[in-house]
């Protein structure tokens, strides 16, 4: 099966000068996300590279700031139990993930009571609807609730505060909880 990208590892990916870089994004922006779930490359290694928790991307200690590149990254992201690893068809990367990868900047509503949809956008542009394939779920295990998101395979996206503020204020009480609906399935959130 092929998938239409090229077989280039991620080192060579952030070697490229700034044209170079700005064309292959363009390329990856076009298309399809990658197969990643389905690539499982023999070479594995560690690399310096980290999502602190405010979704903030960094490489040897030097924040990403050019959003394009850390879009592009997001593409080739992939979860395996609690580890995260930037994945090619040649090599897997593991990279440290201080929270979850992707912040939803962004709600979306359309629709309400039980049609109600829910579309979220990230830091790194996913727009996604909630359902039962992304679903939305509230974190009580720390000192603060944190709201979360499924963005794409097993890949979660923190509520920011607007939008966790945003949600509360659509919270309806339901013969199935205290929750919201979106997408045609119930999420509950008290």
């Amino acid at each position: 099966m092929t998938s239409g990208y090229s077989e280039v590892p991620l080192r060579a990916l952030m070697s490229f000068n700034n044209e170079s870089l700005e064309s292959i994004v363009e390329q990856f922006s076009a298309r399809e996300l990658p197969p990643v779930t389905q690539w499982n490359p023999a070479q594995q290694r560690e690399i310096d590279m980290r999502i602190d928790a405010a979704g903030r991307w960094f490489y040897n200690g030097s924040a990403i700031d050019r959003i394009r590149m850390v879009a592009l990254f997001s593409t080739i992201l992939r979860r395996d139990g609690e580890e995260y690893f930037l994945v090619t068809p040649v090599e897997k990367l593991k990279i440290v993930v201080e929270d979850v990868p992707f912040v939803a900047q962004l709600l979306e509503v359309s629709g309400s009571g039980r049609d109600q949809c829910l579309r979220f956008t990230d830091n790194v542009g996913n727009c996604f609807t909630a359902d039962k394939d992304h679903r939305i779920w509230i974190d009580h295990q720390s000192n603060e609730s944190r709201p979360y998101v499924i963005v794409r395979d097993n890949l979660a996206a923190l509520l920011a505060r607007p939008v966790y503020y945003q949600l509360a204020e659509l919270i309806e009480d339901s013969v199935q909880g205290t929750g919201v609906y979106s997408g045609g399935a119930f999420f509950p959130l008290i």
